[in-house]
């Protein structure tokens, strides 16, 4: 490694470290890689660690046993490449905040002489669209709540309709298919509804007594919908009494480290009011750095696709790439944007809003992840697994082959996260390599877990490990199975136990262990979710299967075909020559004219 430190060039770059199994521990970006790298060692008169580092990196450095390095053209595209890399590996010494999501706006294209209120997560084509956010929750109740409190175009398809419909009969439009109200008087509408969206107490008090005269009519669902509405667009900004005389728009980041867990604080000011705010948690304080803290989060929240984005960024505390992340965004989005840490006036009182805001979510929030730390200690996991990702493969004789993963993040599913695979391979390892193979080739979208939990024994776990150590991915893996009675090892044979399979070795666990339950629950899942989609694919083949049978296609063609071309959808998009080649003209003009 000394070596390759005094060979490195000066370009700007990434460098990895790794351990002397090969496990990655650290990936950081330069301006110069040479000096860079330089920085952390001393040379004379031997070759150690420098001492003047912080005492994670210098763990870090005991530890690495050799250094790779990728060199790029400039020093933001070295950032950006160090943002993915972390993201998609999980090096053991680098943060990793959880994967931002996303959020709505709200906008409106006044090109048209009627135009309408819209969600969009990303930027709309057009030379006078109008964004509003973002809302990290309530946007969706917003938009309703101006579709009720104000007479606007309900649907997409009422212009195109051209004939007064339901909506101007219950007084919920004005009927501009018809022109009952001049473009000019809509526009007035409009504008009140835009000045709501922003300042939405008068919006608030509508709905209120709307769902009063609900409650009044007894019709109390409706007032229960309308109540919860109410909650949710209440709860979309922080109260707060700060607002700037100018009308500035500023995103404002509060990241703040606690003992159990950080959090992050945004809130979103535009027109000089607060108009919504969102946190998060992250795990792994124990090697917080605040640095590439606030890099991940800025990097990770303002992608391409983001609409409205402010020009200037706050942030709680000054970073040492601040500069650069700004430079990055500023070229991204084509506008100069700025990042900077007030000190004083109304901005530094924003950011003492903020940070007010973090310390509070830190204080409220209680461990309740008791189970994971002890799964953590009992498998000797190099973190705690707060989500947790869980894998089984679903088929009846290699037929409607398919893999369910489920996802347990902060002591709850994450539904959303969920994911189905439709598989390939004919025999259940190859099936389980295809299922984690693409699983891993989207860590860089989909950042990877802190564990993996397979259904399987040995050889699904040392697969596991395997293919992530070729990915040079960080990440703990346990399998769990039925020990083999006389040869076998079925789910339903009651007198077996589960053993679980670990890189420490196999453990069994009494019946009425809670930590067993708790792993076979996560199992149980994975297994439900699997078989139901293979139920549902099996369904829709034998269906297929069927009509090619009515067809004069027999069961073995059918398999002939399957086993060629692995799908039905397959077969279906096949040649008549390719089909042919499997079976003869006869079967391959029954497909292709079936098909037609």
């Amino acid at each position: 490694m000394k070596e390759v430190i005094r060979g490195l060039p000066s370009s700007a770059g990434v460098y990895q470290y790794f351990d002397a199994a090969g496990k990655l521990l650290y990936v950081g970006k330069a301006k110069n890689l040479r000096n860079r790298v330089k920085s952390y060692w001393r040379f004379t008169p031997e070759f150690t660690p420098n001492g003047a580092q912080g005492p994670r990196i210098l763990k870090m450095l005991h530890e690495a046993d050799r250094l790779e390095y990728i060199v790029v053209e400039t020093e933001g595209d070295a950032l950006i490449l160090e943002n993915s890399l972390i993201k998609q590996l999980k090096p053991k010494y680098n943060i990793l905040l959880r994967d931002d999501k996303t959020y709505p706006y709200i906008y409106i294209d006044e090109t048209v002489d009627y135009p309408r209120f819209e969600i969009t997560r990303k930027v709309i084509k057009g030379k006078n669209i109008t964004y509003y956010g973002p809302f990290p929750t309530g946007g969706k109740a917003l938009i309703d709540a101006l579709y009720e409190v104000y007479p606007l175009v309900q649907k997409k398809s009422c212009l195109r309709e051209g004939k007064a419909c339901l909506f101007y009969q219950i007084k919920k439009c004005l009927a501009p298919c018809e022109k009952k109200v001049t473009p000019e008087a809509y526009g007035e509408i409009i504008t009140e509804a835009k000045t709501s969206i922003v300042k939405r107490k008068n919006l608030i008090s509508t709905l209120e007594e709307k769902m009063t005269g609900l409650a009044v009519q007894e019709r109390y669902e409706e007032a229960a919908a309308m109540r919860d509405s109410i909650n949710a667009i209440s709860s979309l900004s922080i109260s707060s009494n700060i607002d700037l005389a100018n009308e500035l728009d500023l995103d404002i980041f509060a990241i703040l480290n606690g003992d159990e867990r950080g959090v992050i604080v945004k809130l979103f000011m535009r027109g000089g009011k607060i108009i919504s705010s969102a946190y998060s948690y992250f795990r792994h304080t124990h090697i917080f750095d605040e640095n590439e803290a606030y890099k991940q989060a800025l990097l990770e929240f303002y992608t391409i696709d983001t609409p409205n984005v402010s020009k200037q960024i706050l942030t709680a505390q000054p970073f040492e790439d601040a500069q650069q992340v700004a430079s990055s965004l500023s070229a991204r989005f084509d506008k100069k944007i700025k990042i900077h840490t007030p000190q004083r006036g109304s901005k530094a009182k924003l950011i003492a809003l903020a940070l007010q805001n973090c310390e509070e979510h830190l204080r409220k929030t209680q461990s309740d992840t008791i189970m994971e730390q002890k799964i953590a200690d009992l498998f000797d996991l190099t973190v705690i697994p707060y989500r947790i990702e869980t894998f089984d493969n679903s088929h009846l004789m290699g037929v409607a082959t398919v893999g369910g993963m489920v996802v347990w993040d902060e002591n709850r599913w994450d539904k959303n996260a969920y994911r189905r695979y439709t598989l390939h391979a004919r025999d259940e390892y190859g099936q389980m390599k295809e299922l984690l193979s693409r699983r891993i080739e989207n860590f860089k979208k989909e950042s990877a877990p802190d564990l993996w939990i397979l259904d399987g024994g040995q050889a699904n776990l040392n697969l596991a490990k395997t293919l992530l150590k070729e990915a040079h991915v960080n990440l703990d893996v346990i399998a769990i199975a039925k020990e083999k009675l006389d040869a076998k090892a079925h789910r339903a044979k009651g007198a077996a136990k589960d053993m679980l399979y670990t890189t420490k070795g196999l453990i069994e666990l009494k019946a009425n262990d809670k930590r067993l339950h708790w792993l076979q629950r996560q199992r149980d899942e994975a297994h439900r979710y699997a078989i139901t989609y293979h139920q549902n694919k099996k369904r829709k083949e034998d269906t297929q299967i069927s009509l090619l049978n009515k067809k004069g296609v027999g069961k073995a063609t059918v398999k002939k075909l399957i086993d060629y071309f692995g799908t039905f959808e397959a077969i279906e998009n096949a040649s008549a020559e390719d089909i042919k080649k499997v079976t003869n003209k006869k079967i391959s003009n029954i497909i292709k004219n079936n098909n037609s």
